[in-house]
């Protein structure tokens, strides 16, 4: 509910120019709209033979913005973003929810980008961080990982999981 006038804000997917994430993150930022931009870390090899370790957007071309309907035309003017995610009619929100278990759990698992699935045993995370999100179960590297999909950009990241930490959907 809003408090005190203030409008109510939700989650939307912005789409961005290719590479242009972070950038698009700071222009939010600095016009004081809340952004959430989640990365994961990927050790590069260069040419060179040095090793680095670099931080990479999760969801390639999209970043997150709370912000009310009302300010879209705010986050539109923002340098490289193209356009809110929408069903061609209206913008449509990621849920809270959503956004929050990936603010909250990303950093304590190791995750990677995965193609979007749709097909696949369900499963949900039931304890842990990330408890309560949903995907397809995958064996790789010798171990479990499901891949969590997020709707409203159609993309996915798979997550390391123990058994256990899994129930049946």
């Amino acid at each position: 509910m809003p408090v005190d006038g203030e409008p109510l804000r939700h989650w939307f997917a912005l789409y961005t120019a290719p590479n242009h994430e972070k950038k698009v993150e700071e222009h939010l930022r600095m016009k004081g709209i809340e952004a959430f931009l989640p990365l994961y870390a990927v050790t590069r090899r260069w040419r060179n033979r040095t090793t680095v370790k670099v931080e990479l957007p999760l969801f390639d071309n999209y970043v997150f913005a709370r912000i009310a309907r009302t300010e879209k035309v705010r986050v539109l003017e923002v340098p490289m973003v193209y356009s809110i995610v929408s069903n061609r009619r209206e913008a449509l929100p990621v849920p809270d929810a959503e956004i929050e278990a990936l603010r909250s759990g990303l950093h304590l698992r190791q995750v990677t980008p995965h193609p979007y699935l749709k097909v696949g045993a369900r499963a949900r995370i039931r304890s842990g961080p990330l408890a309560g999100m949903e995907g397809v179960v995958l064996r790789q590297d010798g171990g479990l990982r499901i891949v969590l999909n997020v709707e409203a950009i159609m993309r996915s990241i798979a997550v390391h999981v123990n058994a256990d930490e899994l129930e049946t959907v």
